[in-house]
């Protein structure tokens, strides 16, 4: 789907918020536990540090506190929500962790659910949830992408290591008239065929049941990545989508104010923004302070460049969500919130 011609309302995107952990790694700390360097990961991530959630920290924690932080952007009473959708691939919560966030904020009329899409999760929720309030379902929604990758790594593997933190950004999203939509167009895809380069799988322990049968133990491995496959996945199929989606929407590169992708490499944030001729001052990073947060980059990312007054009101956005599946997607947006 791209343009908005057939539903009844639009969508403001109008308000935004994140949150991290306190406690902050650097390269050189990593350097002191596996054999690594500071040059050698800013060299070919763009990494410098990245925040681990601690013992008195909880990923529904940073949920609350990002979703507080983009309901008081948006000027808005929680019991004002009619939806609640957190984006994320590591729960506090298997069953899921929507409903505590909800409970937490106090928005006591709002509906609650997880979405799982890996990095590409919070992209893949946003769209989601501007359904919902096209169709004329809800009219105020909050969107939030977090994730602890830390629970899931192996900290003695200096190849995944160094490229995942912890966090949680969310947006605020209200019906408008159809002919004010602020996003333009959106398109999702997905490739299973490739799920394999990169993966958190269950592990395959089985105790004795009765008789001779047996039941599998539940639990998860480590996260599992071939990161050239997904290097060189994202470079290829990322302005490919983008490029479609653009074409679609009668956009021209050129009048894009930001460019605003997952934040997993800054080689590939680079390459993406050289296939359109776009220059890296309009490419919004933050990679450098965070690392990848997964379903989180990209709301937090917005959230510091509407703060810091980089994103003004009206801004022209596109933004792409890649990752585990394989998914990735991509969406054409107007910021409507305050500068």
């Amino acid at each position: 789907m791209t343009v908005n011609t057939t539903t009844n309302f639009g969508v403001s995107v109008i308000g935004s918020g994140c949150s991290s952990p306190a406690q902050k790694i650097t390269n050189e700390q990593l350097a002191s536990r596996v054999d690594t360097n500071d040059e050698w990961i800013k060299t070919r991530t763009g990494i410098r540090e990245r925040r681990i959630i601690g013992p008195n920290e909880s990923l529904s924690d940073l949920c609350f506190k990002a979703g507080v932080s983009a309901l008081e952007m948006a000027r808005w009473a929680p019991e004002t929500l009619d939806m609640v959708l957190v984006a994320t691939s590591t729960p506090d919560d298997l069953f899921g962790m929507a409903p505590q966030v909800q409970s937490k904020l106090g928005a006591c009329n709002a509906f609650a659910f997880d979405l799982t899409a890996a990095c590409s999760g919070f992209l893949f929720a946003f769209v989601t949830a501007t359904q919902f309030v096209r169709s004329g379902s809800i009219k105020r929604a909050l969107i939030i992408g977090a994730d602890q990758l830390s629970a899931w790594m192996d900290w003695d593997d200096r190849r995944s290591c160094v490229l995942f933190g912890d966090g949680a950004g969310a947006i605020a999203i209200e019906a408008s008239p159809v002919n004010q939509d602020a996003v333009i167009g959106f398109k999702l895809k997905s490739d299973g065929s490739r799920g394999d380069c990169l993966n958190l799988p269950q592990t395959r322990d089985f105790d004795p049941l009765v008789s001779s049968y047996q039941n599998q133990k539940g639990g998860f491995s480590n996260i599992e990545m071939n990161g050239q496959e997904v290097y060189k996945f994202a470079v290829r199929e990322v302005p490919s989508l983008l490029q479609d989606l653009l074409l679609k929407c009668e956009i021209d590169p050129e009048s894009l104010d930001w460019l605003l992708l997952h934040q997993a490499n800054q080689r590939i944030l680079n390459a993406v923004a050289d296939r359109f001729s776009i220059p890296h001052t309009k490419v919004l990073s933050n990679l450098a302070i965070y690392g990848n947060t997964s379903a989180a980059t990209i709301p937090i990312m917005l959230d510091e460049a509407v703060r810091d007054g980089r994103v003004k009101p009206g801004h022209l956005i596109a933004t792409s969500g890649f990752g585990a599946g394989l998914s990735w997607g991509a969406a054409l947006f107007r910021w409507n919130g305050p500068s």
